[in-house]
C-alpha cells in the first residue's frame, strides 16, 4: 500500500505532471515524470517524498476490472516508490490492454518506464 505522503490527490497536480513531465509510452502504460525543483509543478521546489497518481479510465474496463487494475498498480509502485527521486511526481496512466496482463508483465514494464522516465529527467536537466 502507498503512505499517504506519496499518494497525489489534486487534478490540477496531475494536470501539471501530464502536460510538463517526461512522458515514456509502454504497450500497457503511459508514464509522466516530473522531477523534484521543476518551476512548473507546484510544491516541487523542497525535496520532500516522491509522489505517485494513477489514471485508470472507462477504457480499461468496468468499475470491478479498474479498482482491480488500481490495486496491482498500488501495490507495484509501494515497492518501487525508492527508485524516484526525492520530490519527484509520478502519474501512471492505464491503457486498455493492461487488465489481462499478467503481474511479471506489468511489473517489467514499469521499471523499464520508471528507469526511461528518470534517466530522460535527467537528460533534461
Amino acid at each position: 500500500m502507498l503512505k499517504a505522503e506519496h499518494r497525489l490527490r489534486r487534478s490540477a497536480d496531475f494536470r501539471v505532471i501530464v502536460r510538463r513531465g517526461v512522458r515514456v509510452g509502454r504497450p500497457t502504460m503511459v508514464v509522466h515524470l516530473l522531477p523534484a525543483g521543476d518551476t512548473a509543478a507546484p510544491d516541487t521546489a523542497d525535496a520532500g517524498p516522491a509522489s505517485v497518481g494513477l489514471v485508470v479510465g472507462r477504457t480499461v474496463g468496468g468499475a470491478v476490472v479498474r479498482n482491480t487494475v488500481r490495486r496491482r498498480l498500488r501495490h507495484l509502485l509501494a515497492d518501487r516508490i525508492d527508485l524516484l527521486p526525492a520530490g519527484s511526481k509520478l502519474v501512471v496512466r492505464a491503457l486498455p490492454g493492461i487488465a489481462g496482463a499478467p503481474s511479471s508483465a506489468l511489473a517489467r514494464e514499469l521499471d523499464a518506464a520508471i528507469d526511461r522516465a528518470v534517466s530522460r529527467a535527467e537528460r533534461r536537466r
